[in-house]
């Protein structure tokens, strides 16, 4: 998929993690799977770290970028089109990597 992230690279070190407001008011933490390109664009792949989505295994995707000075920005998928464009991209990511690999067999 092209030459890893600055991101990607941290992840390797350190478990890198977001906190999603979701519409109700709620915060959500979740933990970045991976940073993957689909079509033009980059989208990032986040895991639940607790609650009935951590339980369900539920990932969020995510249209990704970052601004000139590396400040990460998430925008929702909107169309439906590219959002499974995007998810048929994160399974083959799956299928190509364990997903074990991706958040760490103690988290499984």
């Amino acid at each position: 998929m092209g030459e890893k992230t600055k991101v990607d690279q941290e992840m390797e070190q350190e478990e890198v993690t977001v906190t999603l407001n979701l519409d109700d008011g709620s915060e959500l933490e979740c933990v970045v799977l991976t940073i993957f390109e689909a079509g033009q664009r980059e989208y990032i792949a986040l895991l639940p770290m607790d609650g009935d989505e951590f339980e369900e295994g539920e990932v969020y995707l995510y249209r990704y970028s970052e601004d000139g000075k590396g400040n990460p920005s998430l925008e929702n998928i909107e169309d439906d089109d590219e959002y499974e464009l995007v998810a048929d991209a994160f399974d083959e990511l799956l299928d190509e990597q364990e997903y074990d690999e991706l958040v760490g067999e103690d988290e499984l």
